[in-house]
C-alpha cells in the first residue's frame, strides 16, 4: 500500500504541498493511501476497548481529506505529527469513570500518551485523550464525561450553523462568552462531583447519611441544569444562524 510505503520525509513533503494548496491527483491519491494505512490500527484499538472495558466506541478509521489540509493550514504541525488521522471516542458518565478508562486503556497498550484537556481546555474544549500507537500509526481515544460531550457538541453545532471559528476560540463574543462560561460550570460541578465521591469512597459508609444523600441529589440536579443551559444555547443560536442565512 503506497500510505505504508512512504518515508517520514515524504509524508512531510506532501503535508507541506496540501498546506501551500497544490493539490495534484497523485498528491491526493498519497493521501488517501496514507489515510486508509491507519484502518488495521484503529480496528485493533476498538476491539482493545470493546474487550477490556466493555465500551462501545464511536469514531471513523480515517480523517476525511479535507479536514485534513484545514487542520495542516490552521495549526503548524507537520503530516507525520497529525495524532489523529484514526480516531474513536467513548462517553462515560463522570470523572471518575473517565480516569477509570483511560487507566483501563493503559495497562492495555504498550504505547500510550494522554493529553488531559481537562487541565488545559482548547478554547473550552475538555476531555482526556490517549494516544494509542499500534503498528506504528497513532489513533487517537478521546474519553468525555456526558456534560464534555454534550458542550463539544453544542460547539460543534454552532461551528456548523453560526461561524466555523467558533470552534477554534473565534467567532462573535456573545458565543464565545456563553461557551467558555458552560465550560467552566462543567469543570466546576465535574471536580466537585469527583471530588465528593472520593470523600464518601475514603468514609466507607454503609449507609449514607441524609445530609450526604441530599448533597448527592443537588450534583444531579446541577447536571440537568447545565444540560438545559447547554441545550437552550444551540437553539438559540442555531435560529440565529438559520435567520442570517436567509439574509445572505
Amino acid at each position: 500500500m503506497l500510505g505504508a510505503q512512504l518515508s517520514k520525509t515524504q509524508i512531510d513533503r506532501l503535508g507541506d504541498r496540501l498546506r501551500e494548496g497544490r493539490l495534484e491527483d497523485a498528491d491526493l491519491r498519497a493521501l488517501d493511501a496514507y489515510r486508509r494505512a491507519f484502518s488495521e490500527a484503529y480496528e485493533s484499538v476498538i476491539q482493545v476497548i470493546r474487550e477490556e472495558v466493555g465500551l462501545e466506541p464511536t469514531g471513523r478509521p480515517a480523517k476525511s481529506t479535507k479536514s485534513i489540509i484545514d487542520k495542516l493550514r490552521r495549526e503548524s504541525l507537520r503530516l507525520s505529527q497529525m495524532q489523529d488521522i484514526a480516531g474513536c471516542r467513548v462517553i462515560v458518565s463522570d470523572m471518575r469513570s473517565q480516569n477509570e478508562v483511560a487507566a483501563s486503556l493503559k495497562r492495555a497498550f504498550d504505547h500510550t500518551s494522554l493529553v488531559d484537556r481537562r487541565e488545559h481546555p482548547s478554547h473550552g474544549y475538555r476531555a482526556v485523550h490517549l494516544i494509542v500507537t499500534n503498528a506504528n500509526r497513532n489513533v487517537e481515544v478521546q474519553i468525555r464525561t456526558e456534560l464534555q460531550h454534550q458542550w463539544a457538541e453544542v460547539s460543534e453545532k454552532l461551528s456548523d450553523t453560526v461561524d466555523i471559528a467558533i470552534k477554534y476560540g473565534g467567532g462573535e463574543q456573545d458565543i464565545r462568552q456563553m461557551l467558555d462560561r458552560t465550560s467552566k460550570l462543567v469543570a466546576t460541578l465535574e471536580v466537585h462531583e469527583f471530588d465528593f465521591s472520593a470523600h464518601i469512597a475514603k468514609r466507607g459508609y454503609r449507609e449514607l447519611p441524609d445530609d450526604v444523600l441530599k448533597l448527592q441529589s443537588s450534583f444531579v440536579m446541577q447536571r440537568h441544569e447545565i444540560a438545559e443551559i447547554l441545550d437552550e444555547i444551540a437553539e438559540m443560536f442555531s435560529e440565529k444562524g438559520s435567520s442570517d442565512a436567509l439574509l445572505n
